[in-house]
C-alpha cells in the first residue's frame, strides 16, 4: 500500500538536518535530541521550502536580470542584436538539455552530489561571463551556465517527490511556484538598478555571488533525500526509452507541444522586449524593468485565479482553450499595431497588448502541464523532464527569430507570437481532441 505524504515526509526527514541543529540520530524520525517534534518539523519544512525555491529561481534570475542589458551588450561587444539574442538562446538550450542529463544522474547517485556539482559549475560559468571578451565566448559561457543551472530545476522537483506524496506534494509544489514566481518580477528590476551603477558585466557578477551563496546554503542545510536503497542504475538509456514511450501517447504529445509553443510565444517576448520597449518605443531600462515586472505579476495573478477558482469548477481543457484564445487575440492585436494598421502607436498600447498576452500564459501553461502529467502516473519524473526540455528547446528556436529583421521593428516578435499561438491551438484541437474525452 502506498505510504501517505506525511509518513514519507517523516521518514525522509532523517536525511535533512534542521538549520542550526546538526545531524539527527540514526533510527529517529529526524528530530534532534532534546528538541520538540513539531517545531523541528516546521523549521525543517520552512528551510527546505526556501532552499528549493531558491534553486528553482536560479534559471529565471539568470535569464531575466540580463534582459535590460541586452542593448548595452550589442554596443559593448559591437555585435548585431540577433547575435546577442543567441546568448539567451544558448542559456535556454543548456537548461533544456541539462534536465535530460541531470535527472537520471540524480536517480543513480542521489540528489546532493549532482546538485552541488551543478551549482559549482554554474558559479564558474557565470564568473566567466563577467570577463567574456567576445560574443562567441559569451554564448559558450551562457550555454554552460544553462547546462549547470538545470540541476536546480530537476533536482528541486525530485526532492519534493522524495519527501511528499499526493495532496501534500501538490500543496508543496503550489507554494514552490509562488516563491519561484517572484524571481521573474524582481530579476529585471534588479538588473535595471545594477545598470545604474555598472555595466552589463556587473549583472553577471551579482549572479555569481547569488550562485555562490546558494551553493553554500545547499551544502550546509540541504541533506540527501534519496536513500541508497531507493536508487537505481538505469541511467540515461532507460530514461530515454521511457520518454519514447511517452511520446507514443498522442494526447500527451499534444499537450506537450501546445505547452511548448505557448512557452515559445512567452520567450519571444522575453527575448525581444528589451529592444522593442527601449530601442523602438523609448523606454528607459528602469521603465522596461517595471513593465516586465507588471507583466509577471499579471501572469501570477491569472495563474492563481486558475488554480484557486477555476480548477474544480471548469474543466482544465476549457480553461486551456480560453487561455490559448486570449494569447492568439493579443498576438494578433500586437501584429496589427506593429505593422501600422492602427497608425503610429506609442508605448502604452503595445505594453497593454503584451500584458494581456503574458497574463493569459498563467492560464494556458499550468493546464497543459497538469493535463499531460495526469496521464503519466507511471513515469511522472521522465514526463516532467520531457515537458521541460521540450519547452526550453522550442523557446530556444523562437528566440533568434524575433531579431531576424533587426532591432528597428517589432513585427518579427508579433509574427512569432501569433504563429506559436495558432500552432498551439491547432495541436491542442488536433492531437488532444478534448471533445472526445471527459476531463
Amino acid at each position: 500500500m502506498p505510504e501517505s505524504g506525511a509518513s514519507r515526509a517523516q521518514q525522509e526527514s532523517t536525511h535533512i538536518p534542521t538549520a542550526g541543529t546538526g545531524a539527527t540520530e540514526p533510527g529517529t524520525t529526524g528530530t534532534p535530541t532534546g528538541a520538540p517534534a513539531v517545531p523541528a518539523a516546521r523549521r525543517t519544512g520552512l528551510l527546505v521550502t526556501l532552499v528549493l525555491g531558491g534553486l528553482t529561481a536560479v534559471p529565471p534570475l539568470s535569464m531575466d536580470m540580463y534582459l535590460p542589458a541586452l542593448p548595452a551588450v550589442t554596443e559593448s561587444l559591437h555585435a548585431p542584436a540577433a547575435t546577442v539574442q543567441l546568448t539567451l538562446t544558448a542559456c535556454l538550450t543548456g537548461l533544456a538539455l541539462g534536465q535530460v542529463v541531470v535527472g537520471p544522474l540524480s536517480d543513480r547517485w542521489g540528489r546532493r552530489r549532482p546538485l552541488l556539482l551543478g551549482m559549482m559549475i554554474y558559479v564558474l560559468a557565470t564568473a566567466l561571463c563577467v570577463f567574456a571578451p567576445t560574443t562567441g565566448l559569451l554564448i559558450g559561457f551562457r550555454l554552460l551556465q544553462g547546462l549547470a543551472g538545470a540541476a536546480g530545476i530537476v533536482i528541486a522537483r525530485a526532492v519534493v517527490r522524495d519527501m511528499y506524496d499526493g495532496v501534500e506534494m501538490a500543496r508543496f509544489f503550489s507554494t514552490l511556484m509562488l516563491i519561484s514566481g517572484v524571481a521573474p518580477i524582481v530579476a529585471p528590476l534588479i538588473g535595471g538598478q545594477v545598470l545604474r551603477f555598472t555595466d552589463w558585466r556587473g549583472i553577471f557578477a551579482v549572479l555569481t555571488v547569488v550562485g555562490l551563496v546558494l551553493t553554500l546554503v545547499v551544502w550546509k542545510w540541504l541533506g540527501e533525500t534519496l536513500p541508497p536503497q531507493d536508487r537505481h542504475d538505469g541511467g540515461l538509456g532507460d530514461a530515454l526509452r521511457t520518454m519514447r514511450g511517452l511520446l507514443a501517447d498522442r494526447v500527451f504529445t499534444g499537450y506537450m507541444i501546445a505547452g511548448s509553443l505557448a512557452f515559445a510565444a512567452l520567450f519571444s517576448y522575453v527575448s525581444a522586449s528589451p529592444f522593442v520597449m527601449q530601442e523602438i518605443y523609448g523606454a528607459s531600462p528602469q521603465t522596461f524593468s517595471l513593465l516586465f515586472g507588471v507583466n509577471s505579476v499579471g501572469m501570477i495573478i491569472v495563474g492563481q485565479i486558475n488554480g484557486k477558482l477555476l480548477v474544480g469548477r471548469v474543466s482544465l481543457d476549457k480553461a486551456l482553450a480560453f487561455g490559448l484564445c486570449v494569447i492568439t487575440l493579443a498576438a494578433l492585436a500586437l501584429l496589427l499595431m506593429t505593422t501600422g494598421v492602427f497608425g503610429e502607436v506609442g508605448l502604452a498600447p503595445v505594453a497593454a497588448g503584451l500584458f494581456v498576452l503574458m497574463s493569459a500564459m498563467g492560464m494556458a501553461m499550468p493546464n497543459t502541464n497538469a493535463q499531460a502529467l495526469m496521464r503519466t502516473k507511471h513515469a511522472a519524473g521522465s514526463a516532467s523532464a520531457l515537458l521541460g526540455t521540450s519547452s526550453f528547446l522550442v523557446g530556444a528556436i523562437a528566440s533568434p527569430l524575433v531579431g531576424i529583421a533587426g532591432e528597428d521593428t517589432a513585427v518579427p516578435m508579433a509574427v512569432v507570437q501569433l504563429v506559436c499561438a495558432v500552432l498551439a491551438m491547432t495541436c491542442f484541437l488536433g492531437l488532444c481532441r478534448p471533445w472526445q474525452r471527459t476531463t
